[in-house]
């Protein structure tokens, strides 16, 4: 199999990493205009190419991975999928051109497959499971922070994505959270927020906002989403008349209330879990593997995406409605 990485930063090499676990045999290209990340992917066995239209010319791809920042992913989406080359995405965080986009991928018969990995996290599953058997309402309240310098440590934040307005750090909070909130207690039907700046961070948008929401189904959920908190912090509480969940966002943070004992317990969602120490405790490797997995399962034909498009069509018009808010 033939797979080309287009964008060869923290996260393209994360995913041809991954990907080389999953399936040793892949032969792995990757596009990037600089030239220092086009060799260090060539010391690492991935051909490079400077450009996407040399790449395309070169070689037939079996799929490609797009892992740029977010407002470029429309362009090279376009151009992917206009050369019949089934394609996943990272995060787009902006709707531009999803309704070609969809209607390209559906006249060439090739998925195109949307990146939320939390929605591969076992324990927003296992929160979600237990909802469901529930039954009976519930709320949340779900905060979400970290300092904004220390999201990439070696670059500073002016210089990528979560500097522009559009694609702020934020919005990709929402962008990445949002997708297994809605998936977990249903779509989100009305919206209230406040924010404002509380930071010295060079910025053109909120630092600090906190949302309500409610969803379709009657549950409430507040979110507290931030790029001020020194430490990254990831904490989630979910209760109703029977249940209470406590999460910390790992692994080793996930607790159900025993009302008979009267305190929390653990609950296992690994048998093992991977983390790159470069990154929070609450990123682990796990989901990303899980992801890539479903993607090569639609590749196969033999699996359906969590996410789609079309989905995140209606949450990203959930984030506009906070940031218009």
């Amino acid at each position: 199999m033939n797979i080309l990485i287009v964008g060869l930063g923290s996260m393209g090499r994360r995913r041809a990493r991954l990907l080389r676990g999953l399936a040793p045999d892949t032969k792995i290209s990757g596009v990037d205009l600089s030239p220092e990340r086009r060799e260090t992917a060539r010391e690492a066995g991935v051909e490079p190419f400077e450009t996407l239209d040399a790449a395309l010319a070169a070689k037939r791809f079996d799929a490609a991975f797009v892992c740029t920042a977010p407002l470029t992913h429309a362009s090279i989406l376009a151009q992917l999928l206009g050369a019949a080359v089934p394609s996943f995405t990272e995060l787009n965080l902006v709707p531009d051109g999803y309704d070609e986009l969809m209607a390209k991928a559906r006249e060439q018969g090739v998925p195109l497959f949307l990146s939320s990995t939390m929605l591969y996290r076992a324990e927003t599953q296992y929160i979600k499971r237990r909802v469901a058997e529930f039954g009976k309402p519930v709320n949340y309240i779900y905060h979400i922070g970290q300092y904004l310098p220390d999201w990439h440590p070696w670059e500073n934040y002016r210089n990528f994505f979560v500097g522009d307005r559009r694609t702020g750090g934020v919005r990709e909070i929402f962008g990445i959270d949002l997708p297994w909130l809605i998936d977990a207690f249903g779509p989100v039907t009305r919206v209230h927020a406040e924010k404002d700046k509380i930071s010295g961070l060079e910025i053109g948008y909120d630092d600090s906002v906190f949302v309500m929401l409610r969803h379709e189904n009657g549950t409430k959920g507040v979110v507290c989403a931030d790029v001020v908190s020194p430490k990254a912090v990831r904490n989630f509480e979910c209760f109703g008349e029977g249940l209470h969940l406590f999460w910390e966002g790992n692994p080793k943070a996930l607790f159900e209330y025993d009302a008979e004992k009267k305190e929390k317990a653990f609950v296992n969602t690994y048998a093992s879990f991977e983390h790159d120490a470069r990154y929070s405790d609450n990123i682990v490797e796990n989901a990303y593997v899980d992801e890539i997995a479903n993607f090569l399962g639609v590749l196969r034909g033999d699996e359906q995406p969590r996410w789609s498009f079309e989905k995140d069509k209606a949450a990203l018009a959930v984030i506009d409605a906070i940031e218009g808010a």
